[in-house]
């Protein structure tokens, strides 16, 4: 009996991925899947595999380490005539990766992120402010989309007015799916101009931001210009979108789950579980961006040739039943590892920042909007059709207006 793998694409699968997912870990855990173009990379669906293959040394991040397929295809714009965004740490290897990472954590100790839990406070507030008085209000739209943006933006020194044509040209990348090329095309031509112009004004004038921090280390030779932007690039789009879909795909599974929202409103001592919870059963990142064997391989019984692109799929990780119990339900209680930031060298340098927005803005929403419910009928909902994020376009919702 011939086996027909479902369709990993499409209004039903973006609704609802997790049906198709299931059919992979079962039949082809290791499942080879056509893309755009005339590519095609391997998709690792189970969690065992895809934490081997997030670790493995073996399985590198260089574009130029890909075969001619998939390089012909164009797939990694903006890898075929950008070099100024791509040469960050997402795409190198050790000893690159080692030296671009050290260079840009420095944004994200501690001590800075405590600094940065007041502003996202702050502006969690006045995103609020304006929602409760909004005719028909978005919990993406105006909460979930923001609030990251304008974090990022605080970080790296973007300029206020700026930040509105930023936001737009951010949200061409964040949702577009691999086809609409000449739309992706225009954006990182976009963001290659105006951060160039960032940096240009960083070398005339220093800065206490930081991208100013990424201007001094090319002055002192730690970093070329390439990584000053890509690094930028990086942290400016890659950086707040994890951030927006899990913000959105944390409210909606509290709205799916109306007794585990009556809990956290009770005790906000819990909402930090049910992050974690969220981030392992709605993973914001659907798919770990490519990796190429540097020689052949073996995962999960299928054999990889060297510079085959490989895509490894958090979402899909995350309901291993092998590695939890009962994985297609929300339990914060559960207190379960999960990958959806990566796993090994390339793990998330963001992710305690994600964190700490995810849990004021979750915190706010529960204080802030009683009787929160949304506003259509689910299956009106619509998802991101990138093959990478997995977040909503939009979380309309309606709560009791009466109540201060």
């Amino acid at each position: 009996m011939t086996r027909t793998p479902p369709a990993l694409h499409g209004p039903e699968f973006e609704a609802d991925p997790h049906p198709a997912y299931r059919w992979l870990r079962e039949h082809e855990p290791v499942h080879r899947v056509d893309l755009p173009g005339g590519a095609w990379a391997w998709l690792v669906t189970r969690y065992g595999d895809a934490r081997a293959v997030l670790a493995d040394p073996n399985m590198l991040k260089d574009p130029a380490r890909g075969n001619e397929t998939w390089y012909r295809a164009g797939l990694g714009l903006p890898f075929d005539h950008r070099p100024s965004l791509v040469r960050s740490m997402v795409n190198v290897d050790a000893p690159d990766h080692t030296r671009l990472r050290k260079v840009t954590a420095g944004a994200f100790t501690p001590r800075r992120v405590r600094a940065l839990q007041a502003s996202a406070e702050r502006i969690t507030g006045e995103l609020l402010d304006a929602l409760r008085t909004a005719r028909s209000p978005d919990l993406v739209r105006d909460l979930a989309y923001p609030l990251p943006i304008a974090i990022i933006c605080d970080i790296l020194g973007v300029p206020e007015d700026d930040r509105p044509e930023f936001h737009r040209q951010a949200a061409v990348i964040d949702s577009a799916s691999f086809d609409e090329v000449e739309a992706i095309a225009g954006a990182t031509n976009w963001f290659d101009s105006y951060l160039g112009g960032l940096v240009d004004a960083r070398l005339a004038e220093p800065s206490d931001d930081l991208l100013g921090d990424l201007v001094e280390a090319h002055r002192a030779g730690e970093l070329s210009r390439d990584e000053v932007t890509s690094t930028a690039f990086l942290l400016l789009v890659a950086g707040h979108e994890t951030t927006v879909a899990l913000i959105g795909n944390m409210l909606l599974t509290l709205l799916r789950n109306p007794r585990e929202m009556a809990r956290l409103r009770g005790d906000h001592g819990l909402v930090g579980a049910a992050i974690e919870e969220s981030l392992r059963l709605e993973s914001p990142l659907q798919n770990a961006t490519w990796r190429f064997p540097a020689e052949p391989a073996t995962v999960g019984g299928v054999r990889l040739e060297a510079g085959e692109p490989v895509l490894v799929s958090l979402l899909a990780a995350g309901r291993d039943p092998e590695q939890y119990e009962d994985p297609d339900v929300f339990d914060p209680g559960r207190g379960a590892s999960h990958l959806s930031f990566g796993h090994g060298a390339h793990f998330c340098v963001g992710a305690q920042l994600a964190r700490v927005e995810a849990r004021v803005a979750v915190t706010a929403v529960l204080d802030r909007l009683p009787g929160l419910r949304l506003a259509v009928d689910e299956s009106e909902l619509r998802w991101w059709p990138s093959m990478i994020m997995h977040g909503l376009f939009a979380l309309p919702v309606d709560f009791d207006r009466r109540v201060s």
